[in-house]
């Protein structure tokens, strides 16, 4: 598992679906209802703050059902998944072997600090599954941002406040589809 295959993917999602929200609930609006109207060019006419803004309820829910929370349960499953494998035994690292030479010598080195005020600084280098548990704990930071900030935006165009995203979230995983 390399660390780059991973974190593209969820870039790509996020960029797809979370970064855009603005952009993918502009299109649920229905551009023009009625007609042109030739007379609404010759007066200026302001639009109220949220003129046009706000989205009927069932498109609202059929994006929240059908687009962002697959794509939020797909992303939740890959960290998981790699979640699960930085917290496994690595078998196959190939630094093993000389991080366990490296932490024998720094057991068996003499200390003395008076001499060499540098002795006894010893950085042991980490295994890859630690590297990959800080990314991934990395990685669900940012997308408890992410989802913060398009439960947000998805709050103001669709007038969503009951519940959180996680709430909403976690009920929509356990209802069977």
């Amino acid at each position: 598992m390399r660390k780059s295959a991973e974190t593209d993917f969820l870039r790509i999602s996020r960029g797809a679906i979370d970064d855009s929200i603005t952009q993918n609930l502009n299109a649920l609006l229905t551009p023009a209802q009625r007609g042109f109207d030739p007379t609404s060019t010759s007066t200026r006419q302001l639009p109220s703050p949220d003129h046009g803004r706000s989205l009927q309820p069932e498109q609202c829910e059929g994006f929240k059902e059908k687009v962002l929370f697959p794509s939020w349960a797909v992303r939740s499953d890959v960290l998981d998944y790699c979640a699960g494998v930085a917290t496994s035994p690595d078998p196959d690292d190939p630094d093993s072997v000389l991080r366990q030479i490296e932490d024998a010598k720094a057991r068996e080195r003499t200390v003395d600090e008076r001499l060499d005020p540098y002795s006894g600084r010893y950085f042991p280098q980490e295994a890859r599954t630690e590297s990959l548990a800080m990314l991934m704990r990395n990685e669900r930071a940012v997308e408890k941002i992410i989802r913060m900030r398009t439960w947000s935006m998805l709050g103001e165009r669709c007038g969503i406040t009951s519940e959180s995203a996680e709430v909403a979230f976690d009920k929509w995983r356990d209802t069977p589809r």
